[in-house]
């Protein structure tokens, strides 16, 4: 059984910051194939940013140089995205998700590529 579990979510001001967590276990725990996505309401859902092979990470255009997902320091098996200068156009619930093996590219922001997915948390942006 994999679970992930996202926290960390809530209501901030434009411009400001957040940081959310997620914790998987299972047999995919310490994967670095995972990644961080959202959904606003009457949207689908969208890639934020992903591992691909080698360990690197790529980003949405959309939150590049605003949104950087770090590790857990002492558990490689929690994964965090720090979002920063945060917009109303941010606001949506966010999911973490996991699947076994990377991709090489984009397809690492492509939900239907992913297995395994959190609950969510919510995360809203007043202007």
């Amino acid at each position: 059984q994999v679970h992930l579990v996202e926290s960390g979510g809530g209501s901030v001001q434009a411009g400001g910051s957040l940081r959310l967590s997620c914790a998987t276990s299972g047999y995919i725990a310490g994967s670095r194939c995972r990644g961080w996505f959202r959904q606003a309401p009457g949207k689908e859902r969208e890639g934020v940013a992903g591992f691909i092979t080698g360990g690197r990470l790529i980003y949405a255009d959309s939150v590049k140089d605003r949104f950087t997902v770090t590790r857990d320091d002492a558990n490689d098996d929690v994964l965090y995205l720090e979002m920063n200068s945060l917009k109303p156009e941010d606001t949506a619930m966010y999911y973490c998700a996991a699947k076994r093996e990377c991709s090489s590219g984009p397809t690492a922001l492509s939900p239907s590529q992913y297995s395994y997915w959190g609950q969510g948390t919510q995360v809203t942006v007043s202007s």
